[in-house]
């Protein structure tokens, strides 16, 4: 019955002065809301990259240019062209001295507006081996891909992904017509199958050409920015990753391990380390977050002060009445926690309706984006609201409760 009328009397307090309640709660709205918000959509982020990653498969290992520790990104990650990398030792991998490694590709990438007739479309312009197809476990819907003669020819070949296909040709059949990319005429060979965005690259976005083709015209380098080889057996990846390391520290004349110019990663690898790095930056973010609940607290302590002075003739007749100390205190306490919960509740259902769009919009947009609430986010914004409350609300209580009542009765 006490707890319930002091809660009767939080209502009251509120109620009585609404705008300055409404500012008050805002911190706490906000804060709340942000956590929810990032700890949503960062679960979303989260298994969005990592079921992209697990998309490519299981068996496959990955060489990038660059030293890199043993749990975090090489430096080419981050955009630093290194050039250390060659075709010649990705083939040097699979001549069949370790059988486990069976197929091997390398990669360059670059972008531009690939035109046919009168139409055209930005993509991405991507240089591969013939092997790309068994590396990666894609598949040509119409026409072929290319040969590895072709590669070693220079030949002037393109594989077009569907929505390529889609937007420079329509209905028209793409094979056999040509295209232009950066000045540079290219016949259309096949067409890929839909594959959507995996790898954090939207797959049917994307024209094929021979490596060759893409170093030496379109780009203009000899070095490539990234390798990948699939294995017959994921349990031989330890293996195999030693076995490459070795290989390309001989190659590249490397005597210490502290001095590789190059990282080797499995997809489990991978995985490992996009989880810590997620969950260090949504860690980060939350902690950003929680400052405005900082704020917001000294707001509701604002208040509650304030509330005391308004209140000092009624908390001199309860004590006068009887009243105790610590029914005092209570009383302050539970109006606070009150207030704050109340911002804690409205923050959940703020930050559920927004994380809520970010995930329709990130559907729409083609990301398999699962919206992720979970009970842990709302249990913590709940506690940590009713947290800012009992810490913030002390001061006042306590201040509440020191009041002598002779003198509170006589408070004009």
């Amino acid at each position: 019955m006490f707890f319930l009328e002091n809660i009767t009397t939080a209502w009251s307090l509120l109620m009585r002065n609404k705008v300055r309640s409404i500012l008050t709660m805002l911190g706490i709205v906000i804060g709340v809301a942000s956590m929810i918000i990032i700890l949503a959509v960062g679960a979303g982020a989260q298994g969005l990259i990592l079921s992209q990653v697990k998309s490519l498969g299981s068996n496959l290992i990955a060489i990038l240019p660059g030293k890199s520790e043993s749990n975090g990104p090489p430096a080419a990650a981050f955009g630093i062209v290194i050039t250390t990398l060659t075709e010649a030792d990705g083939r040097a991998l699979v001549d069949g001295s370790f059988p486990g490694l069976r197929f091997m590709t390398a990669y360059v990438r670059g972008a531009d507006t690939v035109t046919w007739d009168d139409a055209k479309t930005d993509a991405t312009f991507v240089g591969v081996l013939a092997s790309y197809t068994d590396v990666e476990s894609a598949e040509v819907a119409r026409g072929r891909f290319f040969t590895d003669d072709e590669e070693r020819s220079v030949a002037r070949v393109a594989v077009v992904g569907n929505q390529v296909a889609k937007d420079l040709f329509g209905e028209i059949d793409p094979i056999g017509q040509s295209v232009k990319i950066k000045k540079n005429n290219f016949t259309v060979i096949g067409v890929m199958k839909t594959r959507g965005t995996s790898g954090f690259q939207n797959q049917d976005n994307q024209i094929f050409v021979p490596l060759s083709v893409a170093q030496k015209l379109l780009l203009g380098i000899n070095y490539v920015n990234f390798i990948r080889l699939k294995i017959d057996n994921p349990a031989n990846t330890d293996a195999a990753i030693l076995y490459i390391q070795e290989r390309l520290r001989d190659r590249h004349d490397i005597t210490n391990a502290e001095y590789d110019d190059f990282s080797v990663r499995s997809t489990a690898q991978g995985l490992e380390a996009l989880t810590s790095i997620t969950n260090a930056l949504k860690i980060f973010l939350t902690a950003i977050a929680a400052i405005s609940l900082l704020v917001g607290g000294i707001g509701i302590m604002n208040i509650m002060l304030a509330a005391v002075q308004e209140r000092t003739k009624e908390i001199g007749l309860r004590k006068a009445l009887g009243a105790r100390g610590w029914h005092i205190t209570f009383q302050f306490l539970v109006e606070t926690m009150f207030i704050t919960i109340v911002g804690g509740v409205i923050g959940i259902v703020f930050g559920i309706v927004v994380a809520w769009v970010v995930a329709f919009v990130a559907r729409q947009l083609g990301y398999e984006w699962d919206l992720l609430v979970s009970g842990f986010s709302i249990t913590l914004g709940i506690g940590v609201s009713a947290f800012i409350g009992c810490v913030f609300g002390i001061l006042p209580a306590r201040r509440a409760a020191a009041l002598d009542p002779i003198e509170a009765l006589r408070y004009e």
